[in-house]
């Protein structure tokens, strides 16, 4: 894998250059990440809490140059944190499961068909690490005054 954030994300970039299946991903990333810590909070929110640190903990070792890692795990504790709340907070307990596993599956069709009109494989498939990259890509392209491709 590669070594610095940018170089994952441009790596990222490179099975993600037709805009419908960024707009897509912009959609479908998001929504995958959420139903995932809903699942997590389905198990037990405790777990979920664990499952957390540990993604944000990976997140402030995915580049060399600390600052721009502890900036990512920054970034992604504060979206994490919301995303838990959520769920915890808003959402009835019976329903978190249910709606979870519906988010999950109708997010990861929205992936396949992005792929599919990219005509490229998912990043993913060469080294697992990339679905933690996808939030982080996600994010980037939302940045305001980012160039749109």
């Amino acid at each position: 894998m590669d070594t610095t954030l940018e170089q994952k994300l441009l790596h990222y970039a490179e099975s993600h250059r037709n805009r419908r299946n960024v707009l897509i991903h912009c959609v479908c990333v998001p929504a995958i990440v959420f139903a995932v810590v809903g699942g997590l909070v389905a198990i037990n929110p405790v777990v979920a809490g664990i499952a957390l640190i540990a993604a944000v903990i990976y997140y402030a070792f995915i580049d060399p140059d600390r600052m721009v890692a502890l900036r990512a795990a920054a970034a992604m504790a504060a979206v994490l944190a919301a995303m838990l709340a959520l769920w915890t907070l808003v959402i009835p307990p019976s329903a978190i499961l249910p709606l979870a596993l519906g988010i999950f599956v109708i997010a990861w069709i929205g992936q396949f068909v992005g792929h599919h009109i990219e005509g490229r494989k998912p990043s993913f498939f060469d080294d697992l690490r990339y679905l933690l990259v996808g939030p982080l890509f996600v994010m980037h392209e939302m940045l305001p005054g980012r160039r749109q491709t």
